[in-house]
C-alpha cells in the first residue's frame, strides 16, 4: 500500500473542509459533513465523500454547489500544497451515515415488538 495517496487524502479532508466552512457561500449548503478522501495512486485525482444531514433537498442543493465551486476549492488547495499536479476533485454523496440512522431505527423498532425477557421469570 502507498503511503502518499493515504497522507495526502487526510490532509485534503482537513484543508477542504476547512475551505468549505470559511471560504464557500453558507446560505447555499445544507449542514455538511466530509466523511472520506480517496486519492488515485498517481495523486491525480480525489474523491470527497460527503454527508449531508437534513432533506434530499438540502443534499442535492449542497452537492451542486460543491460540483460549481469546486474548480475554486482546487486552486485554493493548489496554493496551498506543494504537489506536482492538484488532483481533480469529485463529490460524492456518501449514505453510510444515512444507512446507519436507518438500520438503528429499525433494530429500535424490533427491539419495541419483542416481548421483554426478564418479565418471564418473576
Amino acid at each position: 500500500m502507498q503511503h502518499r495517496p493515504v497522507r495526502l487524502a487526510q490532509e485534503l479532508k482537513s484543508e477542504i473542509s476547512a475551505i468549505i466552512t470559511r471560504e464557500l457561500p453558507h446560505h447555499r449548503l445544507g449542514f455538511i459533513t466530509i466523511t472520506d478522501v480517496k486519492v488515485s495512486p498517481d495523486l491525480r485525482y480525489a474523491r470527497v465523500f460527503i454527508s449531508v444531514l437534513g432533506p434530499s433537498e438540502d443534499r442535492i442543493r449542497t452537492l451542486e454547489t460543491l460540483d460549481s465551486e469546486k474548480a475554486f476549492i482546487r486552486q485554493l488547495i493548489g496554493r496551498r500544497f506543494r504537489l506536482r499536479h492538484t488532483p481533480e476533485i469529485t463529490f460524492v454523496y456518501d449514505e453510510t451515515v444515512e444507512n446507519a440512522d436507518h438500520m438503528m431505527r429499525l433494530m429500535d423498532e424490533i427491539k419495541k415488538e419483542l416481548p421483554d425477557e426478564g418479565k418471564d421469570e418473576e
